[in-house]
């Protein structure tokens, strides 16, 4: 798996810096921090973002707050064009302490973009004029739900691509977590909760009682996080709807149901040709090993 490493921000001049960048499928950007906050900007493509002890997933036109400090590292589940914003700790006072995923459009695209183009002018009346606006979008921009919290012991999911957390655990909370490495390299309804019980080698009690324990939420409702973000992932790929649903062990209709009933929307709001038109910078930079 191909790897980058993040660029020094230490001694970075201004209020802000922002950064283009493109990166293929299946790179992986191994656990870092700043000591500047960090808006990471999906143009196009999905993005499996992992800071603390939850995965978030920014699909196109969506970004993740990162605050100072916060040790996170993200893995390309497609192509992706990205935009970074990084903001000084003293001037985001009013922002979430909390990693946040945001819907990004209108004013907010728009600046992201410009700053971006116009970061190696450094005006920094200018840029410190639209960084500030950009932090009082960010304050009011749509929250996603699209994050899945993670146990503390979770290896690299090889059949997704997705890394995990690690840490030690326990022998009880190993087995949680290579129940969610296997439900993460295979998550389709197929596949019932005490065959993944059994594999592991513990009891459907002793994983109910840790899931609700460790990850605040039952396997069925987890599961359904993990599906919702390999879903997003395919349909922003171009795979169908029905294909998605299939993959996942839906049939289109029910998984049509499920989706807009946890994330608000159709599933077609996640494929190429709804995101293409907000994108911008057709084309854009060479990619770079660095984030």
């Amino acid at each position: 798996m191909p790897e980058a490493a993040p660029p020094p921000l230490t001694d970075a001049p201004g209020l802000s810096r922002a950064l283009a960048r493109h990166y293929p499928r299946g790179l992986h950007i191994e656990p870092h921090s700043h000591s500047w906050a960090q808006v990471l900007y999906a143009v196009s493509g999905v993005m499996w973002v992992e800071a603390g002890r939850e995965a978030l997933v920014v699909p196109p036109q969506r970004a993740v707050w990162l605050p100072p400090g916060t040790t996170h590292a993200i893995h390309m589940m497609s192509a992706v064009e990205m935009r970074n914003l990084y903001f000084h700790e003293r001037d985001i006072g009013h922002l979430s302490k909390q990693c946040e995923v945001f819907q990004i459009d209108g004013l907010l695209r728009e600046l992201i973009k410009t700053i971006a183009e116009r970061e190696h002018e450094r005006d920094e009346a200018w840029l410190a004029a639209a960084s500030q606006l950009a932090a009082m979008e960010l304050a009011h921009a749509k929250r996603s739900s699209l994050r899945i919290p993670l146990p503390d012991a979770t290896g690299t999911a090889g059949g997704s691509g997705v890394s995990g957390t690690s840490g030690t655990a326990g022998a009880a909370d190993r087995r949680l977590a290579m129940l969610c490495r296997a439900v993460i390299d295979n998550p389709s309804n197929e596949i019932a909760f005490e065959q993944h019980a059994a594999q592991v080698g513990a009891s459907v009690r002793t994983l109910a009682r840790l899931f609700t324990r460790e990850l605040g939420m039952g396997f069925a409702q987890w599961r359904r996080q993990v599906q919702l973000a390999i879903a997003v992932s395919r349909l922003a790929e171009g795979q169908s709807v029905s294909a998605a649903a299939r993959e996942l062990g839906y049939l289109p209709s029910s998984f049509s149901d499920m989706f807009r009933r946890e994330l608000g929307v159709p599933p077609s709001e996640y494929g190429p040709e709804e995101t293409l038109g907000h994108a911008y910078g057709h084309g854009g930079p060479e990619p770079e090993n660095r984030t």
